[in-house]
């Protein structure tokens, strides 16, 4: 039987790791056509021949998000390569350096608005061009629990994941009747290698799972879940939603 995406064009941008990489692996297996934009070359080919090698189709494509020469290379190769873009997945994304405000360089803040809220823009921007020459699509942005609330230690990457909020409802209001659905997914602290790497203390470790309901941090199956969802048909009248995966932090 055929997929839920079957021989939809994908991009993911982030696609070569966490939750990235596991929706690239959803979405092949629902018989989506996956393009991955990343930094890294050997894992974003990694993940595109694990693809391959389940029978789907991929290609990765390396670009920095923040770089609009970079973005807009990234897309026209993807379009020599597949001629369309029927769904995309906004993903890519750094974490702070977890200092509070007044201690926060210019640098960061350039680095992280960048690639978080620039890059997602970009993105978004020529995705958006080119759904319209071909009657639609849908977008999804990631943002985070931490653009529906505050974020101590994270004010510039909270304020980004804010952002993409507000990117993604505006967006949705312009583009409903194009038949272009834009939604982001908020992830609450998913088991990733960039959640890792700001975990290294078992005490900040602990602290982030007793703000989850569910006991446990997020695994990135469970966000790719959404985001394939979001990206189907099944989601056809959700429009400018900030869908929380978040294991219950925001009920609190």
């Amino acid at each position: 039987m055929a997929g839920i995406l079957q021989d939809k064009v994908a991009v993911i941008t982030g696609g070569a790791s966490g939750i990235g990489r596991a929706t690239a692996l959803a979405m092949a297996a629902e018989g989506a056509r996956i393009t991955l934009m990343d930094l890294g070359l050997e894992v974003g080919e990694e993940v595109a021949a694990a693809i391959a090698e389940r029978g789907g189709e991929a290609r990765y494509y390396r670009a920095n998000v923040a770089l609009k020469d970079e973005v807009e290379g990234a897309f026209d190769a993807i379009l020599r390569d597949f001629g369309r873009i029927d769904c995309a997945f906004n993903n890519a994304g750094v974490a702070g350096d977890n200092r509070v405000l007044a201690e926060t360089s210019d640098e960061e803040y350039a680095r992280v608005v960048g690639v978080n809220l620039t890059g997602v823009f970009l993105c978004m921007r020529r995705e958006v061009q080119e759904m319209l020459k071909t009657g639609g699509g849908a977008i999804v942005n990631t943002a985070s629990v931490a653009g529906l609330n505050g974020w101590k230690f994270a004010a510039v990457y909270s304020a980004t994941k804010h952002a993409v909020i507000g990117l993604t409802r505006s967006a949705a209001l312009e583009y409903a009747r194009s038949n272009i659905r834009v939604n982001a997914v908020c992830p609450g602290v998913i088991e990733t290698p960039m959640a890792q790497s700001a975990q290294d203390d078992q005490a900040i470790r602990e602290i982030m799972i007793r703000k989850h309901a569910t006991g446990r941090l997020g695994q990135a199956g469970e966000v790719a879940a959404a985001v394939l969802w979001l990206c189907s048909p099944a989601a056809s009248f959700v429009h400018g939603h900030a869908l929380a995966v978040d294991g219950g932090y925001t009920a609190r």
